[in-house]
């Protein structure tokens, strides 16, 4: 998920996501519905241009639409940008934007040399000392009150699915415990390995906040809690103009550590009163920053497992469970680009479909179609095939794709048996309801394909094109019910496991000799090789 739109109530957030036409109004029909009175039935329109910048357009709305406070007619959106319809309000999100919310673009970073040591530095990891060793009353109030705090933070710094809230609660509680004009939380960016602010809170809304990469280095570079007393005159930042220009008095900055690694950064800065902050007060700063690292950790890893689960999700619809694993695992990589391999293809299709389609309720052959495929794909995957697609009430399966297997030819023609038995019993259960039994045909070729990722930027489908692929289906319509059809090239590469009768060559669409055709009845050491008759249904699809 890219773009999208987060609507924050009482019960937590909701995210809507974008495509590249989207309505936002009162009534049912619109894309994101927003349930409030006096928001017009469409609203407002969100669309999505060819350089992937979403436009917000008001469409004759009676009450307006807004964009961080201001009414607009048509506004660009930025990631972070607050979209007021009504009395709803809704975030503007877009993973791949590079732009920076409304308020970060107030945060400058501004260059200064190091000249000298700071007047205070603390070691950013939290130790305590065991019970036997504690002699020092004050010593223990300090660690009391770290622990104090990281319990307090911990019991309302809950892990959501949403950054942005937990950063705010992180600074919210920050600004309780500590008095101060502003806060900055910066994350290390994952390809620049920067510090890039994220949130910010201030007392004064739109001023400008720059912040002294000394002092950002300094934390960063040897992961230290600093605390400037007096930044106008610490010798150690003597040199930063950005200090000196806005008058700071006071400045901790701590590291958002989780064990060794490095997350990010917490600023804090008071500018009227000079020595606001004390030691107490950065030891206290270095707590908190110590919990919220852990908050921060958890969400990341959290997000990464809701990654994972949504793309084991996504490839377990397409294949089998083990092929999953590896995948998500990063043992296999699916190719993004177009790739000439040899993949056996599986076509099945079910026999008098049309006319079946006709003497019930659409509602009832959709309920049948999803137990036909439940029971077919689960076949399908057992082999280790993968479904490319489904068409009406036809399975499209591939052997060797995205992923090689080891003999595809024979997993798929072991895989066409096996469905058929499988929907005999399928249609026992049918036929003691009373129900209409299905009859399957299924074609089955080998042959080079290209295989990859096609489709527009935003959706992509795995598929696989060539003349083996149009064979395949051309096999499927041969077949009769309860037949598995194989192509000659496949045949040589099972005919050592398979039994198969040889029929007489057919004229297919697009070929312009008959192709040697062969049905298979069974596997060679099974000795219920299938001799089962056909029926005679009609072979429309």
């Amino acid at each position: 998920m890219t773009a999208r739109l987060i609507l924050v109530t009482g019960e937590g957030p909701s995210e809507y996501p974008l495509s590249a036409f989207n309505t936002l109004g009162r009534h049912p029909d619109n894309t994101v519905q927003v349930l409030d009175r006096i928001v017009s039935k469409e609203h407002c329109r969100i669309t999505r241009s060819a350089n992937g910048e979403y436009t917000l357009r008001d469409v004759g709305s009676l009450n307006g639409s807004y964009v961080n406070g201001e009414r607009v007619s048509e506004q660009q959106l930025n990631t972070g940008d607050q979209l007021t319809l009504g009395n709803t309000v809704l975030r503007f999100e877009d993973d791949e934007q590079k732009g920076s919310a409304p308020e970060l673009r107030n945060v400058t970073m501004m260059p200064g040399q190091v000249q000298s040591q700071v007047r205070s530095r603390v070691d950013a990891a939290t130790h305590f000392l065991p019970v036997a060793e504690v002699t020092d009353i004050d010593a223990l109030k300090a660690d009391y009150e770290k622990l104090r705090v990281a319990h307090e933070l911990s019991q309302k710094l809950s892990v959501g699915t949403d950054l942005s809230e937990l950063l705010q609660k992180i600074i919210d509680e920050t600004f309780v415990l500590i008095p101060a004009d502003r806060a900055v939380i910066l994350l290390e960016d994952e390809e620049s390995g920067e510090l890039t602010p994220r949130f910010v809170r201030q007392k004064r809304e739109g001023e400008e906040i720059r912040l002294s990469s000394s002092i950002l280095d300094e934390v960063r570079n040897n992961k230290k809690a600093v605390l400037s007393s007096d930044a106008m005159v610490d010798e150690r930042f003597k040199a930063a103009k950005s200090i000196i220009m806005q008058g700071i008095r006071s400045t901790m900055c701590v590291p958002l550590l989780f064990g060794d690694k490095l997350l990010g950064a917490m600023h804090m800065d008071s500018m009227p009163t000079t020595n606001a902050f004390t030691e107490k007060d950065l030891q206290l700063f270095q707590g908190i920053a110590t919990q919220a690292a852990i908050a921060i950790q958890n969400h990341l890893l959290a997000k990464n497992i809701e990654q994972q689960a949504s793309t084991r999700a996504q490839f377990e619809r397409l294949l089998s469970p083990n092929l999953v694993d590896q995948i998500v695992t990063g043992k296999l990589a699916l190719d993004q680009a177009g790739t000439n391999k040899e993949v056996t293809m599986l076509f099945a299709d079910i026999r008098g479909f049309t006319s079946m389609s006709e003497r019930h309720a659409p509602e009832e052959m959709v309920k049948t179609l999803n137990e036909y495929f439940e029971v077919m794909v689960d076949v399908l995957f057992r082999h280790g095939g993968t479904l490319d697609k489904y068409v009406g009430d036809e399975i499209i399966g591939l052997f060797g794709a995205p992923v090689t297997l080891d003999d595809s030819p024979g997993r798929a023609v072991r895989c066409g048996l096996e469905m058929q038995m499988a929907l005999e019993e399928f249609n026992r259960v049918r036929e003691s309801n009373e129900l209409e039994p299905i009859h399957v045909g299924i074609g089955i070729n080998t042959g080079n394909v290209i295989a990859g990722a096609i489709g527009s930027s935003r959706t992509l489908q795995y598929t696989v094109i060539g003349d083996a692929v149009n064979v395949a289906s051309r096999l499927c319509s041969v077949a009769k019910a309860g037949e598995v059809i194989v192509s000659e090239f496949t045949k040589g590469r099972v005919e050592d496991k398979v039994l198969l009768d040889e029929y007489e060559p057919v004229k297919v669409k697009g070929k312009a000799k008959p192709l040697k055709i062969y049905r298979a009845k069974g596997l060679r050491e099974d000795t219920r090789a299938t001799t089962r008759s056909t029926q005679a249904i009609p072979t429309e699809g």
